[in-house]
């Protein structure tokens, strides 16, 4: 027998500002068998979790693509950023996704089709690979799935149920962090919903738990308590970012407005920095989401696939620049437009890193789930729906190979999407619609 037993399920309760609150625990070695892979109390296996994560316009042209397929390729340059994460990163290159007759509808048919497995010359998006997977395993959570976009758009998310279609993204830090740690309201789900920032600042969700916290300490075990030490230090270190954000900015030099931006209340952000200070507090919500299975399905986007983004003292946006900036001669890519990737694939490694650091027995959150990195188009000077960088991250629970390049030239893009609910455990033997229809995994991949 195990000391310091525990059950996955137990929560902290306490007050703040007359409410009753409860926080989540991650899942802790005290719940868990003596080989650390399955829960004590009941014998089940840790749960796998699935996260997207959107960025707009590409990578560039033909120039990312690795030389060699298989293990111990060398990243592209347009890649650095993940370098240290090549081990448990899957890069898919190659696959397309086919019009059957349909006009492109530039920014939208190529997610159209590699998210739900068609392609019509409506904007029919109903039945995302996020969703599928969702059915499966996200059922027994607080929240099916959670969804946010970083720029402020709550319609920029790609996450879409298979009957009632596009789920509306959460745009707000605080908004977020009350759903998932504040008071508990009756419909936190409501697209009207609109907790008060305030609460935060008169006193933290931590300090409503503190007798419930210090009980808790005092009963753990070694590993249990720093791990717990370093889950309540996260906490409140997020807690305290949260609130520098709800003080107002400087005025935007280049903002074409007058009057000075609002509080961070997921207003529309037009600086890309702003908008990955934005990505990384809701990165951390989400790790902290997952680690208490809150929830098992997450959805981040960047921004809308329009991509409104500047660079601080620029008037023209990331998605402007594909469209008018030339390819450097000497250098042979969009130079603005790389800078832009740049950011995005920094702020990806950044989320890979912080699933990576939470350990869950013997494997870390990242290695027991699957996250699916996609983009709008391949080119994004051409706005093309050829060779696309698809990537995954994360064994999937040891359902999934990692660290390999798969080239899969002229391929239907969405073999990657079934191979991922495959692995997901979607009772699914084939997906899409005509020529995107597939009916075979992607061998190289699986487990």
């Amino acid at each position: 027998m195990k000391q310091h037993s525990f059950h996955r399920r137990k929560i902290l309760r306490g007050m703040l500002a007359g409410s009753a609150v409860s926080v989540g625990l991650p899942i802790l070695d005290g719940m868990l068998n003596n080989s650390g892979d399955a829960f004590a109390a009941t014998g089940k296996p840790l749960p796998p979790r699935f996260a997207t994560w959107f960025w707009p316009l590409g990578l560039g042209e033909s120039d990312w693509v690795p030389k060699t397929a298989g293990a111990n390729y060398e990243l592209p340059p347009q890649l650095a950023s993940l370098k240290p994460y090549q081990k448990k990163l899957n890069l898919f290159s190659g696959g397309q996704v086919f019009l059957d007759g349909q006009a492109n509808d530039t920014h939208f048919t190529g997610v159209q089709g590699l998210m739900t497995g068609k392609v019509s010359k409506t904007r029919e998006y109903y039945g995302s690979v996020d969703a599928l997977v969702g059915d499966v395993i996200g059922t027994g959570t607080r929240f099916r799935s959670l969804q946010v976009c970083c720029s402020g758009e709550v319609r920029a998310g790609w996450s879409a149920h298979p009957q009632s279609g596009l789920l509306p993204a959460e745009v707000s830090p605080h908004a977020l962090y009350t759903r998932i740690f504040g008071p508990e309201f009756k419909d936190p789900n409501a697209a009207t919903f609109t907790p008060d920032p305030e609460v935060i600042l008169r006193r933290s969700v931590l300090s409503g738990i503190t007798e419930d916290r210090q009980k808790l300490m005092q009963e753990v075990g070694a590993a249990d308590k720093a791990k717990l030490d370093n889950y309540f230090t996260s906490l409140r270190s997020l807690e305290q970012k949260l609130e520098v954000q709800l003080q107002k900015p400087d005025p935007l030099a280049s903002c074409s407005k007058s009057a000075e931006p609002k509080q961070d209340d997921g207003h529309i952000l037009t600086i890309a920095e702003d908008a990955m200070a934005r990505h990384d507090l809701f990165a951390q919500l989400f790790v902290h989401a997952l680690a208490c299975d809150q929830t098992r399905v997450v959805n981040l986007a960047i921004s809308n696939a329009f991509c409104g983004l500047r660079k601080a003292g620029d008037a023209t946006s990331h998605h402007t620049y594909t469209h008018e900036e030339p390819i450097d001669p000497k250098l042979g890519y969009q130079v603005t437009c790389a800078w832009f990737q740049d950011k995005y694939m920094k702020a990806l490694g950044d989320f890979i890193n912080v699933l990576d650091s939470v350990r869950e027995g013997d494997k870390s959150l990242l290695d027991r789930m699957v996250v699916f990195a996609f983009t709008d188009h391949g080119a994004p000077r051409l706005h093309s729906v050829r060779n696309y960088p698809l990537m995954t991250f994360g064994g999937g629970n040891g359902r999934m190979k990692t660290g390999l390049h798969v080239p899969r030239p002229g391929d239907a893009l969405t073999r990657v999407g079934f191979t991922v609910q495959q692995a997901m455990g979607v009772p699914v033997s084939s997906w899409g619609v005509g020529s995107n229809k597939v009916n075979s995994a992607i061998s190289e991949v699986l487990t």
